[in-house]
């Protein structure tokens, strides 16, 4: 059991190889979630970010409360695309996958 404010809930983006695909998600486990995208993009294909393979990381913020964490997300969502590239272009102007960082 954590203790009382050690909770973490991400809003992540991920993109494609070609950076093309935006895909913004949330979840309480960022490396268990990029694995289930990964497995879903070379297999069943059920989601949107399998059947266009955003598995790549690129963008994420952490939160301590899930409230917190999926009002961002739906905040995200709604932008236009030029706003989620600004977002991530102040977090990772290169746009370089990060899901090596998340894995060590």
């Amino acid at each position: 059991m954590q203790p009382i404010g050690s909770h973490n809930y991400f809003v992540y983006i991920l993109t494609n190889k070609n950076k093309t695909v935006l895909y913004t998600g949330v979840t309480n486990d960022l490396k268990r979630r990029l694995v289930e995208h990964k497995e879903d993009s070379e297999n069943s294909k059920k989601t949107f970010a399998g059947k266009y393979n955003t598995v790549f990381l690129i963008y994420y913020e952490r939160f301590q409360y899930i409230e917190h964490a999926i009002e961002r997300e739906k905040e995200i969502k709604s932008w236009r695309r030029e706003k989620k590239i600004n977002l991530i272009n102040s977090f990772n102007k290169e746009w370089k996958f990060l899901n090596n960082e998340v894995f060590e």
